[in-house]
């Protein structure tokens, strides 16, 4: 108000600011108008996000037409659309999409930014150049530009400022604030050139951080920029930035041009993460790029509120503070960060003045008065005020009155209330001599109350401290007057030091102190007055009495005394001296003499220690202590030790020390050793530790935090990521970033110009090492043929990549061997056709075997497939065989070294496709060759001689002359592998077209001979190579017919593949010259080593020669060890152990044949189990073998694929338990197993039977359900379903020709390599959920591939969940008001009233979900009659209504899945009250004629007694009172009632009559002596004080100054004290006056002061005579009324305060005439206003003259 009462002339220029002020609002025109109606409600949106319109509407109110418009808009809906919203014109174009345009339907795309009309529909038909525009006006609130916040309302462009308001202008700056002044970012340009380098090929050109915005970087050069980006979630991402567009990188766009020459970048921003620009050297010259940026400031100075005020009341002052805040974390960080940028300035702080209040009164007490008594209990005292204090501080006393808002403090307090000291004995100590008279000490303590030893005790009372002592044996010297130790007369016997007496009642000598020493050193005299006194009692004063008044001896006025040694030394007196100088003074005591002192302090509180007395030398005059020489040193006190604190020890903490700090910032920890421990005996050091329950005391902390403050910013490297390479030298590479450890021990990421320290490596070398030789394959060459069977090859380079990272070719003897297989290999192509011959299909096939034989004992007769190659002793029989396809055996023709055979009695060519050779013998060694039609095969025969040599093979000159020339192979074919892959041949056609090379059938002797010559043969064979059995040598060489049915296993004959001594040969050519005998020797070692320990392996596995005879029958081997293999096998019939000892019994074996299966036909396969077969479209029969030994011997039964073969007349099981099938069909593919068993066990063995070679696999089709087992294992295709933790195999067998590769899948997704594939099958260890799904196992071959599934299913057995929260929502939501009860595994109750419904809940989990079943009583629940239920939750809450005692009991839900079973119960008890009576009640009198016995009621429940309320529904019984002691009464006093108190207050008296009485039975009561009352009973007394308070009454002070606040005009409020005393006037507490009526305190009063009333002045003119903003002042202030001056305003509080300004002229201003519309127009003019357009329009007359 002071600018109001302080109007000047220059008032107008404040209206003049307002009018500015005002004049900038935007005024729609049409308010000056007063024929509108209001404005009307503002419409809904136009658009609910992303910038809409909205309208509001009024009526003109005149006939006539208003002036102005009826409507406005305002923006709505300022808020940002979600991206998945998409653009409002694209919206509007598409919803014409299902609308024809010209007949025909389009897809349409908005046109934006159209320069002609922004705010037309304009669209573009998709895929055409058609724009068409659909509609005159886009919707109100629809952007004009793509670009810009403009929009459209009623199809014009309308201009929107950053604000969001129509019609601003307001921009944002460079960082993005509207209206902003650009200070919260700052401008980042710079230029970086290029230094990339072979070895280095990327860096960062800058990083351009979170929230910067007009990006904009151009490249100059050949290199290339790329983008990388970290999300301030740490997500991280790249982007090649490849070609020119506009793309979306973590949100934020990127619009990128790609030239020959430069690259140019821009973003708008804001960036939504962390852009690091990086840029790769793509050619030799360097680039350059030039960048410019915002970048925001994320760490700006935040102002605090102000700290809490320095004073509560009465005046005090408060700050604010500023602290560092982080934008982007939205945390307070440390202050450097605001200091890195130099635009942050610091605000400084503020300061204000607070709680101006003025204090109420206080209470304040000066200090207590020292205490009246320094122990036994004393008082003090203090003075207790009542102050006020001021704002500036100045404390003044004012009326009590003032602070009885708050008790008074006390004045008066005891204090020192403790006991006083004592003088406490301690023990004598042993005599000082062993004999004779000597002296014993004792330590007198003045202990407090605290125990300590302390002053303040009465010297009258201390006892003494040593006396004389005696020892009874004697000491055989003369007896000396003194004791032993008392020498000289000054060290005579220890005294008590004198006290100074006490004057008394009766007459006594009264010693002064001693005067001082009359010499300084050496033995002087001291003097004393001593006057026999007396205290007269009366005036306690103290008078002098003649020396004959007092009785006994007067004390010594005069003695000896001893000021220490002259210069130093102790004289040394002889004892005539001693009496000389010191005659007469025996009774004088020494000066100086040894004294106990009390006792140290004990060593140990507890557990034992030791207090050892404190020995001094004192004067004993003065009582200080002296020098240790002055006291005679024999004559010391014994040293005086004593036990303490014997009680053990507690259990306590026994504490380590603090460990170093883990970190020296940002918080790190210390941890320290507690434990408990008991300390038992400190002597024995016996120390116990004990459990942690047993100390009482808290636990101390074990750990601590230590270095609590933010670390400097420093580099912290992630771990090395995997060198790129094993060897040969890799680099590695690590991320660096720059961080601060926080002191909350959080990590913040900085910019790394926060980082001082140089930057730590990101990248190292490693891995320097030469890398192991390897070979370097070329690829394969195509195949050697375009049809057919042919090679392909790849040459080998041994390469070493050494420790600089450089490769380098070396010596191929420093690589492995290589093997043959991995430079050549076989390769198929389509079979060739050949002119003027049948197909391939239909061509003769023989069917070859590509092996190498070595016959290593003697035989009567091998059997043998042509394909091979035989080394053979002499004089054994030979059968060769051709088996053939598709041709009829008596048409194979044989020949031997290309001429041709004909039977002899040598050599036999049998019509049935066989030759047979008897007794070899040299001239038989030779090449034979099976020709069936174009087909043909070779077999190769060499001899062996008696020193295991080869024998060499007479050629005849006629035999190489008449070799046809064509004959010679090439090496390429002799080298050439055939195809032979479980049981299926590929045919030899062309290798027998070719011929045979002259060299072709020797490539193998070397290596035979080598191998015949290795030693280390087991002894059995070496005896064979020499021994020749006679019994053979003699044996007839007749056929046995039935052998050629079958081709026979060779007996003690090596046979390998081809291949494998091919792959020998073919390592041993890649050797270098020089090594190659090495490698030769070593490899044969090798192999022979390989056969011996394989023929260790089989001959472990023969029966003993008991249970056989020759030749051995032997169980084959199950695997190929080297390559070779003992094929052994009786020809002996079946029976032949007939007769001969009783064999043991032995569980099955079924014999595992390696045989091939064999084409006995075109039509026919024989094959053993192991095998596989591959059905072919003219298969006619297939006969599986199955061989079983055993004792008993074994019963065979068949089964496919896992079910009994059901035969028929095409499924035939024959004698010798084999299977043949007949016209084989599709159905019959699969595996078929053989089963022998017996009653010790069985065995079974699968053969694989697969259409054309394709694969097949052995399923299941079973569900597995495994609860108890640790692991199963099924065959795949089978379901699993088991319980967590256990080991799973699924076996995968699969047959197919060739071998089918087997590939497992989960889910569809191949499996890697952790999961453990084992020969097929799939080990799945530990189960757990995570390995639920579909396991798949796929086969594949050349013919095709199979995929089988396996579900796995994990069951989790039915059990209580550990939360139940679930279970009771569902309770709650079935049955919100339902009591319920939840079952479990012990049983649960619930208590119910008859009537009721409850609900029982079954919580349970499993998988998959359990069944539920519910039981009453043992029944299913719907079995039980009467009870009212239903099943609700899917079964898991069962609800019982209208319960009754049928339905009460036990109810159990029983939880059922595959995996488990689980019973949980409930029991609901039915409660019901009744009323019992039961016991009568006490009888209410013991005689007269008035006693009687309530029956007692009770409400029970269940036998139980309950509140009585529960019954209140119960009809209660009907009881009656029963007569009880009906009799006469004994005599006895009768008292009447006191009368009334003769004082109300103060002591009175009451009295009453007292008589003795006699109650009849009859009731009446009469007189009787009081004699007979008092027999019995003491008289009551008659009289008693009663009324004995104090009498009290309220007292009251007069009224104070009516000086209150003001309440009204001339009304103040004034104060008075109300308190409680007596009538005599001691003050009492309130409390005692609280019966009575309290007279009041305050009340209100005349003042002058309050003469007050508030005064106005007249309204000013007004500001406008028009329009809305005029308006006028006056001043209003309070006054006194006599006065008429103004006081404070809050005099005048009582009444409302006048306004002091109001609008005016609120009328619509006329424009049709030119005049002035404000009284300031003067003003305009002067101050040149004039030409602007809101003041021109205001002062329109005085302008226009301007």
């Amino acid at each position: 108000m002071e600018c109001c009462r302080r109007a000047t002339p220059g008032t107008p220029l404040l209206f003049l600011a307002f009018l500015l002020l005002s004049s900038r609002t935007a005024r729609s025109e049409e308010d000056r108008d007063g024929l509108w109606d209001a404005w009307g409600p503002w419409s809904e949106c136009s658009r609910t996000c992303g910038g809409g319109a909205s309208y509001s509407l009024r009526r003109c109110l005149s006939s006539k037409s208003c002036e102005g418009r009826n409507i406005r808009y305002r923006t709505c809906s300022n808020v940002d659309c979600p991206p998945e919203a998409g653009d409002f014109r694209a919206q509007q174009c598409s919803a014409h999409n299902d609308v024809k345009h010209h007949g025909q339907f389009y897809e349409w795309l908005p046109v934006s930014n159209d320069p002609d009309n922004p705010c037309s529909l304009k669209c573009q038909a998709k895929g055409t150049t058609l724009v068409v525009e659909l509609a005159p006006k886009v919707l109100d609130g629809t952007r004009c530009y793509t670009e810009s916040l403009d929009m459209c309302i009623s199809g014009l462009c309308q201009i929107v400022g950053c604000d969001h308001q129509l019609g601003s202008t307001i921009k944002e700056d460079n960082c993005g604030v509207c209206n902003g002044d650009g200070s919260t970012c700052r401008l980042v340009r710079g230029q970086y050139k290029s230094q990339l380098s072979a070895t280095k090929l990327d860096d960062t050109v800058v990083a351009i951080p979170y929230g910067s915005r007009h990006i904009r970087l151009v490249l100059k050069g050949p290199d290339h920029l790329y983008l990388e980006t970290k999300t301030l979630q740490g997500a991280k991402g790249e982007n090649t930035l490849s070609s020119t567009g506009t793309f979306l990188v973590d949100n934020s766009s990127v619009d990128f041009q790609k030239f020959p020459d430069k690259e140019i970048l821009r973003m708008t921003g804001p960036l939504t993460a962390d852009f690091i620009v990086k840029i790769h050297n793509s050619g030799p010259a360097d680039s350059s790029v030039q960048f410019i940026f915002y970048q925001p400031i994320i760490h700006r100075w935040r102002e605090t509120d102000f700290f809490p005020c320095s004073a509560t009341c009465g005046g005090g002052y408060q700050l604010t503070s500023a602290e560092c805040y982080d934008l982007r974390s939205n945390r307070v960080v440390a202050d450097q960060y605001c200091h890195y940028y130099p635009e942050n300035i610091k605000p400084k702080p503020k300061l204000q003045e607070c709680n101006l209040d003025p204090c109420p009164a206080r209470w304040e007490a000066t200090p207590w008065t020292a205490c009246s008594s320094s122990c036994g209990g004393g008082i003090q005292s203090r003075a207790v005020s009542c102050v006020e204090e001021d704002i500036q501080g100045h404390v003044t006393s004012v009326e009590e009155w003032k602070c009885m808002y708050t008790p008074k403090m006390p004045i008066v307090q005891p204090c020192n209330i403790f006991d006083c000291p004592k003088w406490l004995a301690q023990e004598w100590s042993p005599c000082t001599v062993t004999c004779g008279q000597g002296l014993r000490y004792r330590v007198v303590l003045c202990i407090d109350h605290r125990g300590m030893h302390t002053g303040g005790c009465s010297p009258k009372t201390k006892p003494h401290i040593k006396e004389e002592c005696v020892i009874p044996t004697p000491c055989y010297k003369p007896k000396e007057k003194l004791p032993v130790e008392a020498k000289l007369p000054w060290y005579k016997q220890a005294q008590e030091l004198e006290e100074g007496a006490a004057v008394s009642e009766e007459p006594s000598f009264i010693p002064e102190a001693w005067s001082a020493c009359t010499v300084t050193c050496g033995v002087g005299t001291q003097v004393r007055m001593v006057r026999c006194q007396v205290l007269l009692p009366f005036s306690q004063s103290v008078a002098d009495l003649p020396v004959d008044e007092c009785e006994g001896p007067k004390p010594a006025s005069q003695r000896a005394c001893y000021a220490g040694p002259c210069h130093g030394e102790v004289p040394e007196l002889t004892p005539e001296e001693t009496d000389g100088l010191f005659g007469g003074l025996q009774d004088f005591d020494e000066l100086y003499d040894w004294e106990y002192e009390g006792f140290t302090k004990c060593s140990e509180s507890c557990g034992g220690g030791v207090q050892e007395a404190v020995v001094s030398c004192l004067n004993k005059q003065t009582r200080e202590p002296a020098d240790e020489n002055l006291c005679v040193t024999s004559r010391r006190p014994p040293r005086l030790l004593k036990s303490c604190s014997l009680d053990p020890c507690p259990a306590r903490w026994e504490i380590g020390k603090w460990s170093p700090c883990s970190l020296t910032c940002g918080v790190g920890l210390q941890t320290r050793d507690v434990f408990c421990s008991h300390l038992l005996s400190r002597e024995m050091n016996e120390t116990v530790i004990l459990a942690d329950e047993l100390c009482r005391q808290p636990k101390p902390s074990t750990v601590q935090a230590c270095n609590r403050f933010n670390c400097p910013p420093a580099w912290y490297p992630a771990q090395w990521q995997p060198c790129s390479r094993t060897c040969g030298g890799g680099i590695q590479k690590r991320e660096v970033l720059c961080k601060q450890r926080m002191a909350d021990g959080s990590f913040l990421e900085l910019p790394e110009t926060f980082c001082s320290a140089s930057k730590l490596a990101s990248q190292q070398a490693c891995k320097k090492d030469d890398c192991p030789s390897e070979w370097l394959l070329s690829d394969w060459t195509e195949c050697s043929t375009s049809c057919g069977e042919g090679t392909q090859t790849r040459s080998a380079i041994c390469r070493q990549v050494l420790k600089t990272g450089v490769s380098a070719i070396v010596n191929s003897s420093l690589c492995p061997p290589l093997p043959f297989s991995s430079s050549i290999r076989p390769c198929m192509l389509a079979t060739c056709a050949r002119p003027g011959r049948p197909s391939s299909k239909h061509s003769p096939h023989i069917a070859a075997a590509r092996k190498v034989y070595i016959q290593t004992r003697r035989q009567r007769k091998l059997h043998f497939v042509v394909g091979g190659f035989a080394y053979l002793l002499p004089k054994t029989a030979v059968v060769l065989r051709c088996p053939t396809r598709r041709f009829r055996k008596p048409l194979i023709t044989w020949e031997k070294d290309g001429h041709h055979l004909i039977s002899s009695a040598h050599v036999t060519v049998a019509p049935f496709g066989y030759l047979k050779i008897h007794r070899l013998k040299p001239s038989d060694a030779g090449v034979y060759t099976c020709s069936a039609g174009p087909a043909r095969e070779q077999f190769v025969i060499k001899l062996i001689g008696g020193n295991r040599k080869l024998v060499a093979r007479p050629l005849s000159p006629r035999s190489e002359e008449e070799a046809p020339a064509g004959r010679k192979a090439s090496p390429k074919e002799a080298l050439h592998t055939h195809k032979h892959q479980n049981g299926i041949f590929s045919n030899g056609s062309k290798a027998e077209k070719r011929g045979p090379a002259t060299d072709a059938g020797s490539r193998y002797d070397d290596l035979v001979s080598r191998l015949l010559e290795q030693g280390g043969w087991p002894g059995e064979l070496l005896a064979a190579w020499e021994v020749q059995d006679s019994a053979e040598r003699n044996a007839s060489s007749e056929e046995d017919q039935n052998a050629e049915q079958a081709p026979r296993p060779l007996p003690f004959t090596m046979v390998t593949e081809q291949r494998r001594l091919d792959d020998i040969l073919r390592n041993l050519s890649q050797q270098p010259e020089e090594l190659r005998d090495v490698h030769r020797k070593h490899l044969v070692a090798q192999l022979a080593q390989d056969i011996f320990r394989s023929h260790l392996e089989h001959r472990d596995a023969l029966p003993k020669p008991s249970e056989r005879r020759p030749p051995p029958l032997a169980v084959p081997p199950r695997k190929h060890v080297s390559g070779f293999s003992s094929s052994l096998r009786t020809s002996a019939p079946a029976g032949e152990a007939v007769g001969g000892p009783r064999r043991p019994h032995r569980k099955p074996t079924i014999l595992r044949k390696i045989s091939a299966a064999q084409q006995l036909s075109a039509s026919e396969v024989v094959t053993h189990l192991g095998q596989t077969v591959a059905l072919a479209s003219g298969t006619l029969s297939v006969l599986l073998h199955c061989e079983a030994i055993g004792t008993p011997r074994p019963t065979i039964s068949w089964a496919r694929n896992g079910e009994a073969v059901q035969f028929s007349d095409r499924i035939l099981l024959q004698p010798d338990d084999s299977l043949q099938i007949l016209a084989p069909v599709e159905a019959d593919v699969g595996f078929y197993t053989c089963n022998a068993t017996n009653a010790l066990g069985y065995d079974s063995v699968s053969i694989a039977v697969t259409l054309a070679g394709k694969p097949l696999v052995k399923t299941s089709r079973a569900t597995v359900i495994n609860t108890e087992e640790p692991a199963i294992t099924v065959d795949v295709g089978s379901t699993i379903k088991t319980v967590q933790g256990v080991n799973v195999t699924i076996n995968c067998q699969v047959a197919g020709v060739p071998e089918a590769e087997v590939t497992w899948f989960r889910n569809k997704s191949k499996l890697g390599s952790p999961h453990h594939v084992h020969e097929g099958s799939l080990l799945l260890t530990d189960v757990s959920p995570s390995d639920q799904g579909l396991y798949s196992c796929r086969a594949a071959n050349l013919h095709g591939e199979l995929t089988e599934n396996t579900q796995l299913l994990l069951l989790d057995p039915p059990q209580v969940p550990t939360q139940l929260e679930d279970i009771r929502a569902l309770l709650s939501a079935t049955g919100p008001n339902l009591p319920s009860v939840l079952t479990s595994p012990l049983g649960a109750q619930l208590v119910l009233d008859p009537g009721n419904s409850a609900l029982v809940g079954c919580p349970i989990k499993g998988h998959p979900t359990p069944n539920i079943t519910w039981f009453h009583g043992g029944q299913p629940v719907a079995t039980v009659p009467g009870l009212t239920h239903h099943i609700l939750a899917a079964g898991q809450i069962l609800q019982v209504a209208n319960l009754s005692g049928g339905s009460q009991g036990e109810f159990s839900c029983l939880a059922q899945n595959e995996a488990g079973i689980l019973v949980q119960k409930a029991s609901l008890v039915i409660q019901d009250y009744w009323w019992s009576v039961d016991r009568l009640a006490t009888c209410s009198a013991s005689c007269g004629n008035r006693g009687i016995q309530q029956p007692r009621l009770r409400c029970l429940l269940n036998s139980t007694e309950v509140n009585p309320t529960h019954c209140a529904g119960k009809v209660r019984p009907a009881v009656q009172p029963i007569a009880c002691n009906r009799r006469d009464c004994p005599s006895r006093w009768m008292v009447t009632s006191w009368s009334a108190c003769t004082r109300s207050c103060g002591g009175g008296v009451q009295t009453r009559r007292v008589t003795c009485q006699k109650l009849k039975a009859s009731g009446i009561s009469t007189p009787v002596s009081n004699d007979l009352c008092t027999q019995l009973a003491k008289r009551p007394v008659d009289t008693q004080a009663c009324n004995q308070q104090l009498c009290v009454e309220w007292a009251f002070s007069s009224w104070g100054q009516c000086n209150g606040p003001c309440i009204g005009p001339h009304l103040a409020v004034q104060h008075r004290q109300v308190f409680c005393q007596t009538r005599d006037g001691i003050t009492l507490p309130s409390e005692q006056c609280s019966a009575l009526p309290r007279p009041v305190s305050t009340q209100n009063c005349w003042s002058e002061a309050c003469s007050v009333h508030w005064r106005v002045s007249l309204w000013s003119l007004c500001t406008a005579t028009c329009g809305n903003y005029g308006f006028q002042a006056r001043r209003v202030e309070c006054v006194h009324a006599h006065t008429n001056k103004a006081v404070p305003e809050h005099l005048c509080s009582w009444g409302p305060r006048p306004a002091n300004w109001q609008r005016c002229n609120i009328t619509p201003c006329e424009n049709m005439e030119c005049r002035d519309t404000t009284r300031y127009c003067e003003k305009v003019k002067q101050l040149k206003l004039c030409q602007l357009s809101q003041f021109k329009s205001r002062c329109c007359g005085t302008c226009g003259k301007a």
